[in-house]
């Protein structure tokens, strides 16, 4: 049985560095890489970002996939892999704890003017101006699994007034909880800062729509880490335009990389980051060594998807 580390991604990790961090954790482990494959028929567990259509062609005894994150939308929907291979997700600290910062800085960014000043500076122009009142801002978490727990948790730690959406009941102390499509109306049309933390799946796909938007308080925030496909990005331009939402910082879109011909790129109401808010992984890749060795005596495996719901 070997663990066959792909990432399939260049500017972040290598292959051989998590390869070596796994071997830290279990020395005399089978782990390679695309550069030390050898034998393809021997790799069991497959560790990456993105599955790619013929990994599935390429590893006839593949028995696990392991994506090194939380999204696995493109690894259960993949109509290549064979229904017996299991899919598990990380649900590590370090990246909760950096998303939820991206989410904070960028609400505070505008909540304290920053961008203004900065531009006000280019002009050498002294123009004070008043900034928010965190009491009085009200931040919408969408998705209260483990890293929207951890962002609302901190926004409330700041002092802003703090709602929550799920689809089912959740609750958090100091944190107003709704669940259900009904609730998702009234929280959208009173929260300044709107962060999206969903997973990919036929119920949250575009549910950012024009319908969604126009709900939007006029000159609020839309912050989404969660995937690119919560967002109608042509009926984000839109209503933009109109100013409800009034801005939107986007971690994540729906072609990644962002072709360099998409109008998010340009648009004045809109702040683009590369996909970076839970760069790191912290320790992480325990639970990728744990479910290999998991996977080679049979126990249960940590943090196991239901490919049925897609998470």
């Amino acid at each position: 049985m070997a663990l066959l580390i792909e990432t399939g991604l260049t500017g972040w990790i290598s292959d051989l560095e998590i390869a070596q961090e796994i071997r830290k954790r279990i020395p005399d482990a089978d782990v390679r890489t695309p550069d030390t494959i050898g034998e393809a028929s021997d790799i069991t567990m497959l560790a990456l970002v993105g599955l790619q259509a013929d990994h599935p062609s390429r590893l006839p005894n593949l028995k696990l996939v392991q994506k090194l994150g939380a999204g696995v939308e493109t690894i259960v929907g993949n109509p290549n892999l064979p229904d017996h291979v299991r899919i598990t997700r990380l649900k590590p600290d370090a990246p909760a704890q950096g998303i939820a910062e991206w989410f904070l800085a960028y609400i505070l960014r505008q909540h304290r003017h920053i961008g203004f000043y900065e531009d006000a500076q280019k002009r050498a122009e002294w123009s004070p101006k008043a900034p928010g009142s965190t009491p009085d801002t009200v931040v919408g978490v969408l998705g209260l699994g483990h890293i929207g727990a951890r962002t609302a948790n901190m926004l409330r730690a700041v002092g802003f007034q703090v709602m929550g959406w799920s689809r089912s009941p959740k609750s958090l102390d100091g944190v107003n909880c709704v669940h259900g499509d009904d609730a998702l109306p009234g929280l959208l049309s009173q929260c300044d800062h709107v962060c999206a933390i969903l997973p990919s799946t036929p119920q949250t796909v575009g549910l950012f729509g024009e319908r969604a938007l126009s709900m939007m308080k006029p000159g609020s925030q839309l912050l989404n880490a969660g995937r690119g496909d919560l967002i109608d990005e042509i009926a984000l331009i839109s209503a933009l335009d109109r100013g409800v939402p009034g801005h939107a910082v986007l971690d994540v879109t729906s072609q990644e990389p962002l072709p360099a011909s998409s109008p998010l790129w340009t648009h004045p109401s809109v702040t683009i980051t590369p996909h970076i808010s839970g760069w790191h992984l912290g320790d992480a890749l325990s639970d990728v060594a744990e479910n290999f060795q998991r996977l080679s005596s049979g126990a249960p495996l940590l943090h196991e998807v239901d490919r049925a719901r897609g998470y």
